[in-house]
């Protein structure tokens, strides 16, 4: 028996935190994550501006149901400001992005000729689809973030801050209220994982970064109109959005956890499902370019 013979060789890992500090790293200096995350920052600055010279003109702010009843809180207390912009922001702005990062995380390297000397480099692809996955949940969190915190820095110059009156009408302190934003963050962070594995599995479909983002996006569109027509009640709780705006649940006391366990629910399911399929599509895919 040979030396080779009588060493066993060790399985490569699949997980490696050097190359996933790379990849993060790489992807929030590209000036398309950055003009992402400027664009989310500027939403909670619009909207308390416009709150701002409503109620200066002598109107209440806000109205209605769901996520925009928000803002007729925020002239009030500014930290309602948060809440308003992350009920404006998930339904389009924030998943959008994820679905932008997410298209191009495999179909940009492919379209830029980088993807076949990742797979040469000692990462593999399983490993690489599970760092571009994890690097694109980095950003759902960062995304999220951006939002709440420019939107209690907005609500902090522009309104007054102070105690919390609870959907359910109890009051707590600011700082309470500051851990429910916290949490209410999580929870939308927590919302966008359906749509970043959706948008990874488009992206192991092409190797046009421009298409996957688009397909990714238009899906996006689709399955939010469809939630929205009334004859298709049966099926819409199977969609990934449906749940998104369950994070106002963490404004009650006590919290109701059903629509939000519903929604993390949905969302681990999309990302075992579509996590799957990209994986079954990337490993088996002919990588020439």
């Amino acid at each position: 028996m040979s030396r080779a013979e009588a060493v066993p060789r060790t399985p490569r890992p699949l997980w490696s935190l050097g190359l996933l500090r790379n990849e993060i790293a790489v992807t929030f200096r590209r000036w398309r994550t950055l003009a992402l995350l400027a664009v989310l920052a500027g939403v909670p600055v619009l909207v308390g501006v416009a709150v701002r010279i409503e109620s200066g003109g002598g109107k209440a702010g806000g109205g209605g149901e769901g996520g925009p009843a928000f803002l007729s809180q925020v002239t009030h207390n500014g930290l309602f400001l948060v809440f308003a912009s992350l009920a404006v922001t998930l339904p389009f702005f924030l998943p959008m992005s994820v679905g932008v990062l997410a298209g191009d995380a495999i179909a940009g390297e492919a379209h830029g000729g980088t993807l076949r000397y990742l797979l040469v480099a000692p990462a593999g692809r399983t490993r690489l689809l599970l760092v571009k996955y994890a690097t694109t949940l980095t950003f759902c969190l960062v995304a999220t973030l951006v939002v709440a915190l420019s939107a209690l820095a907005t609500g902090a110059l522009l309104f007054p801050l102070g105690e919390v009156t609870l959907l359910s009408g109890t009051s707590i302190s600011f700082g309470e209220g500051l851990l429910r934003a916290l949490a209410i963050a999580g929870a939308v962070a927590l919302s966008l994982v359906g749509v970043a594995a959706i948008g990874l599995f488009v992206s192991t479909l092409t190797s046009s970064g421009i298409a996957a983002m688009a397909t990714t996006v238009g899906l996006l569109i689709t399955v939010q109109i469809l939630d929205t027509i009334p004859q298709l009640a049966a099926v819409q709780p199977y969609l990934f959005p449906h749940y998104w705006l369950s994070f106002a649940d963490l404004l009650r006391d006590p919290v109701y956890w059903d629509q939000l366990q519903k929604n993390f629910g949905l969302q681990a399911l999309y990302a075992l499902v579509f996590g799957s399929a990209a994986w079954a599509r990337f490993t088996s895919r002919d990588i020439t370019a």
